[in-house]
């Protein structure tokens, strides 16, 4: 016959379990600080979606009017300039959240409190 299972046994047993699902769980806003990695891949997409745009664009006029090379560049440059200036505002907007955060954080520590051979 089976034995009952410690009812306090098990009890503390799930408790661990709670604490230690609780510590991996991320937190609420977590999905809203980007790796460096990701932010580069992030603006490499958005340059090569400009670049693909523009040459689509082209290309879709070039076969509308028949002037096959010169709409397909003169549209693939627009798009790597546009693409470009794009990334570069991704980047300053990157920036100016890391000077937000540094700012916040710089705030919230308290300001060092002097040592008694610098008080004089």
């Amino acid at each position: 016959m089976a034995q009952e299972p410690d009812a306090e046994r098990l009890r503390r047993l799930e408790a661990r379990i709670g604490a230690v699902k609780g510590a991996k769980a991320k937190p609420a806003g977590m999905g809203q600080n980007f790796s460096q990695a990701e932010m580069a891949w992030r603006m490499v997409i958005e340059l090569i979606s400009g670049i693909v745009v523009g040459g689509g664009i082209g290309y879709g006029l070039d076969h509308m009017f028949g002037t096959k090379p010169i709409l397909l560049v003169i549209f693939l440059l627009f798009g790597f300039v546009a693409g470009i200036r794009v990334v570069i505002g991704t980047a300053r907007d990157l920036q100016e959240r890391q000077m937000r955060a540094m700012n916040a954080q710089t705030k919230a520590e308290p300001p060092p409190e002097p040592k008694d051979d610098e008080l004089g």
